[in-house]
């Protein structure tokens, strides 16, 4: 017991004297959570439109001054198609609305009548929102005009509403999943230069020269960082709930219960990299390409899992990430879901300890030569 408590007293005092600990376990967090919250806005935006009307009937003005009226919708008039086609190409506007001069004829008539979308298919998300505004906009226009009663469609009307997230805000999911990436951080790419540093210093050989066994090495260093990632933990919380105010209704215990879970699994994967490679600079990038990217792109935060290709999905299911997002997303938002709380904890558990096993066969056979 003496000789673990040394260990993790000489890891303590090598964290605080190494300033990259401190910046990735606390100042790193908050650059990201500024980033996130403001940076990082996947909610519905203002875009312009231009709008070349040939119909000079006063009920179709009406619909050219909904999309004015729009908080969504910044629209501009344009009186020849040529005009129109160089601010697109300007990208003064994103997207165009053009009325033919038969329109108003056609539902008068109870005939269909077609109104032409242009959008800048380079900007993908903005022309969706180009085409989903112009729709809704003019339907909303449509059941409240006389031509109403002129088009044989029925009309259904929706009542939505939105669970977990009324508002649809998108930082009340990206914020709190933004704490896996930090998690990440600080268990794979701060502990995959641990070792490897040692090395590179030659303080690995002198530790080797101790009676010192594998294990007192393994469990000094998964304690010390595990320390230093819960504070983190509790920090990111603290920024989450107090600064930035993103709800939360779950249980705290079992937040930071499973975010440990979590924490052991990442610390098994950054500690079993630094033992394979003696240099810092290999070991990171190796921890940045096999850890941070895929908590970033693959996890399911920025971009829905099941959109992704079938093979990329199944290799999702190997990354502890998209279960601790899953997770963490579920108890800020939904209040928590015993199903999702017990099948991610148990899942993380058996990775942890898979990980932990190997990182001490790993560490041992390097005693051994």
């Amino acid at each position: 017991m003496k000789i673990l408590l040394a260990l993790i007293l000489k890891e303590a005092k090598q964290i605080i004297r190494d300033p990259s600990s401190i910046v990735i376990a606390f100042v790193l967090p908050l650059i990201s959570f500024l980033i996130y919250m403001y940076g990082v806005n996947l909610d519905a935006v203002k875009v312009t439109v231009g709008i070349k009307n040939d119909d000079g009937s006063v009920e179709v003005a009406g619909l050219v001054n909904s999309f004015g009226n729009s908080q969504y919708v910044n629209s501009l008039e344009y009186g020849s198609m040529d005009a129109l086609k160089d601010a697109i190409l300007s990208s003064k506007i994103k997207g165009a609305l053009v009325i033919p001069n038969d329109f108003s004829d056609n539902l008068s008539k109870g005939k269909t009548a077609q109104i032409l979308i242009i959008t800048d298919g380079s900007e993908v998300n903005t022309a969706n929102y180009v085409q989903n505004y112009a729709l809704s906009i003019t339907e909303q226009w449509l059941s409240q005009s006389k031509y109403q009663g002129k088009i044989t469609k029925k009309f259904i009307t929706i009542d939505s509403r939105n669970w977990y997230n009324p508002e649809l805000n998108s930082h009340n999911f990206i914020v709190p999943g933004s704490i896996a990436i930090t998690m990440t951080l600080i268990g794979i790419l701060l502990t995959s230069l641990v070792i490897a540093r040692e090395w590179e210093r030659g303080t690995m050989e002198s530790l080797l020269s101790t009676p010192v066994r594998p294990i007192h090495i393994v469990l000094g260093k998964y304690i010390s960082y595990f320390i230093l990632g819960m504070l983190s933990m509790g920090f990111n919380v603290f920024l989450c709930t107090v600064v930035f105010q993103i709800p939360f209704r779950g249980s705290y215990i079992l937040l930071f219960l499973i975010s440990s879970i979590f924490l052991f699994s990442s610390l098994g994967i950054g500690l079993l990299i630094s033992s394979f490679f003696k240099n810092q600079f290999m070991a990171s990038m190796v921890a940045m390409s096999t850890g941070f990217m895929p908590a970033l792109i693959l996890s399911g935060l920025l971009f829905p899992i099941n959109s992704m290709p079938i093979f990329f999905q199944y290799l999702t299911a190997l990354l502890p990430p998209r279960y601790y997002i899953s997770f963490i997303e579920s108890e800020f938002m939904a209040g928590g879901v015993n199903e999702i709380r017990i099948s991610n904890a148990f899942y993380l558990s058996v990775l942890g300890l898979i990980l932990f096993i190997a990182v001490y066969r790993k560490t041992q056979t390097r005693l051994e030569k």
